[in-house]
């Protein structure tokens, strides 16, 4: 059952996998923040989308195959950290609709393309011989590589930005140009055009839901934000045949607490929380996972955020013990020593 705070979600019921026993290690909001995105709480190392990067590569040429809309929290959550820097997130920070740089410091709208071509190709000219001295450096060629493709996607990133060829009755089924759901809209319909032309990994954020108090109206508030833009892209990415070869993951770094807090709020809980997915070779229309009696600990089917990682690999077509990469002597991987597939959530 979903709640009737979310209808339009709801209707998707049996395309949804609810995961209602997830554990983190942290009930502070940067540190599981961080564990959410890297499975680490404390070291810098690379995030969930950088390691996906990095498995699977680009399936377009002009655009980066990990981006995140309107990321919160800090870069740290979206880094590359020792990866290739090939592989780090490409942060969009502006899609209203009058946006004329959406990546920061993509273009220089003073100078004609020819100068900017000169220019990167002075750059990388001295990139190169700083490589040819270092004979072989994974970081170096990673910059390189960042360049070019920053210089191609001042090309390709303002078309898939640029909403005016999307369908009224489209832009109306995100939400798009509606009071409340405008932003949030704009962000899940940017998400499938930019899965659509090949990136890899797309995270949208809508923060707002830590309701230490007056949680019956903010939480109302966040639901009619997210309820129609959420919808929206579970109804698109289906009717357009996207949904099975796309995996559709909702959730935060945690819960909150079954007793309440300030009088009307709730507190924090990794003990055990709901999050859900869909598509991507997921089963839908089930629950996975069990809490105790209060709705406050994981008891059946607990799902750690090492064991959510490794599952969501798995559906990549990654194995996580294999997805590994050299540093400091020693192999890293995204889940480090931990993690198992949940497989009775797979179809």
């Amino acid at each position: 059952m979903v709640s009737e705070l979310l209808p339009l979600t709801g209707k998707h019921a049996d395309d949804l996998c609810v995961l209602r026993a997830v554990q983190a290690d942290s009930p502070n909001h940067p540190l599981a923040i961080r564990q959410m995105h890297t499975g680490n709480l404390f070291d810098v190392v690379p995030s969930m989308g950088s390691w996906l990067s990095y498995g699977l590569g680009t399936e377009n040429q002009q655009l980066p195959s990990y981006i995140t809309l309107l990321p919160q929290e800090g870069d740290r959550n979206y880094s590359s950290a020792f990866l290739p820097a090939i592989h780090q997130g490409t942060a969009i920070q502006d899609i209203g609709s009058g946006a004329k740089s959406p990546i920061r410091h993509l273009s220089d709208l003073h100078s004609s393309p020819e100068i900017q071509r000169r220019r990167i190709d002075w750059i990388q000219a001295m990139n190169r011989r700083q490589l040819a001295r270092l004979q072989s450096d994974q970081q170096m060629e990673g910059v390189i590589e960042s360049f070019e493709l920053a210089f191609r996607m001042q090309t390709e990133t303002p078309k898939l930005v640029d909403l005016s060829g999307e369908s009224q009755e489209t832009l109306d089924l995100y939400g798009i140009g509606q009071p409340g759901t405008d932003e949030f809209g704009r962000q899940c319909l940017l998400a499938r055009r930019f899965s659509q032309a090949g990136v890899r990994f797309v995270q949208v954020s809508l923060g707002g839901w830590d309701h230490h108090s007056g949680i019956a109206n903010g939480l109302k508030d966040r639901c009619r934000v997210s309820d129609k833009p959420i919808a929206g892209l579970l109804t698109d990415l289906k009717r357009r045949g996207l949904l099975s070869e796309t995996l559709v993951l909702w959730g935060g770094e945690f819960g909150r607490t079954p007793h309440a807090q300030n009088g009307d709020g709730r507190e924090h809980n990794h003990h055990g929380f709901t999050m859900w997915m869909a598509g991507g070779g997921v089963r839908g229309g089930m629950t996975y996972g069990t809490t105790d009696d209060f709705g406050y600990y994981g008891v059946d089917g607990r799902v750690h955020i090492n064991d959510l990682h490794a599952t969501i690999l798995h559906l990549m077509g990654l194995d996580h013990e294999r997805l590994t990469y050299d540093h400091h002597g020693r192999p890293f991987r995204l889940t480090d020593v931990a993690g198992k597939i949940v497989a009775p959530i797979l179809a």
